[in-house]
């Protein structure tokens, strides 16, 4: 289902149209957005009150209910964007979650390596009155998106599962209380975070090749043979915000009920591939819901401050979404 009356059209909103007049979205360069890789302003007077510590290995940022552990509490993972784990926005918008009553649990999905901020131009720098000034300012576009390559090409899926996969395992034996009262373990996902919610809510055949690529002996204790044998799903139940760098098929296998915040014509999470995802997920009769939001900026729903009134309202709503979703299931 979709709602075309959450929000209305706001200068804010055309933040990530970046490209030139005339120029198509696939010359841009890669599909993700400034809001990806650069954080809004902090609202004011907010503190992340979690820590960053390891877990199964990794480093996380981990935030508890302040009842925990004398009340029961969910377990839950949280998927950032680029701007990953020592973003205060993300480690805020974790401690959203955490006093609704989860246990949350934000992994450094990039190993240290943030996205490289790349920040719009701001406008005054944009009025270009030569010649030069315009090669400058479009050799300054392609180092960024040349930097946006590099960077997710260390981290691409076959890097980022196995640091997911590490921190669930870690999970059900630290946070078992907080997983067997959830009956497992949820999931909620923003930007490229999102893309993972989906990929841990599927099933997927395990032909015994590794996440790199190398062959795998199977684990004759664990009962592997030598056939393929099916991974996943890893969560209960998911919900993401307007996702990037998603693919039709990574819609194909979903078994975990899943909530989609999407931004209506988002360049990055294109309408072809939200239609095609909707009718995936309905041919497979997967329980779903996907809300679209129109004249907001990708990356809306991350906590940040914006001026227009109806962005900050879309917002809110959104986290309402994404948290009565995953109270539900």
């Amino acid at each position: 289902m979709a709602d075309h009356g959450v929000a209305t059209r706001a200068p804010e909103s055309d933040a990530h149209e970046s490209a030139t007049p005339g120029e198509s979205s696939d010359e841009r360069g890669p599909a993700m957005s400034e809001h990806c890789t650069t954080d809004r302003p902090t609202p004011s007077g907010e503190t992340p009150r979690g820590e960053i510590r390891l877990l199964g290995g990794i480093d996380i940022y981990l935030t508890k209910p302040e009842s925990y552990p004398s009340n029961p509490s969910k377990l839950l993972l949280l998927l950032t964007g680029g701007t990953g784990l020592k973003s205060t926005n993300n480690q805020i918008q974790a401690d959203k979650f955490a006093s609704e009553g989860y246990v949350v649990v934000m992994p450094d999905l990039f190993d240290g390596d943030p996205a490289p901020n790349s920040a719009a131009v701001p406008e005054s720098e944009t009025l270009v009155t030569s010649f030069l000034d315009t090669f400058k300012l479009k050799a300054a576009e392609t180092a960024k998106s040349f930097l946006l390559d590099m960077w997710m090409a260390r981290h691409a899926e076959e890097k980022v599962m196995p640091i997911l996969e590490k921190v669930i395992h870690a999970c059900k034996g630290e946070f078992a209380d907080a997983v067997g009262n959830g009956g497992g373990i949820y999931a909620v996902g923003y930007c490229i975070g999102g893309r993972y919610v989906l990929l841990l809510a599927g099933e997927r055949i395990d032909s015994h090749t590794s996440w790199t690529g190398a062959q795998k002996q199977p684990d004759e204790e664990a009962g592997e043979g030598q056939g393929p044998t099916k991974k996943g799903p890893y969560i209960k139940a998911g919900a993401l915000a307007h996702a990037t760098l998603v693919s039709p098929e990574d819609f194909l296998g979903l078994k975990s009920p899943v909530s989609l915040v999407c931004v209506e014509h988002d360049p990055v999470f294109p309408d072809e591939i939200r239609i095609a995802g909707e009718d995936a997920m309905s041919k497979s009769n997967l329980e779903h819901e996907v809300q679209v939001y129109p004249g907001v900026p990708h990356g809306f729903a991350v906590v940040g401050d914006y001026d227009d009134v109806n962005i900050k309202e879309a917002q809110l709503t959104a986290h309402e979404q994404m948290l009565k979703w995953l109270n539900e299931h």
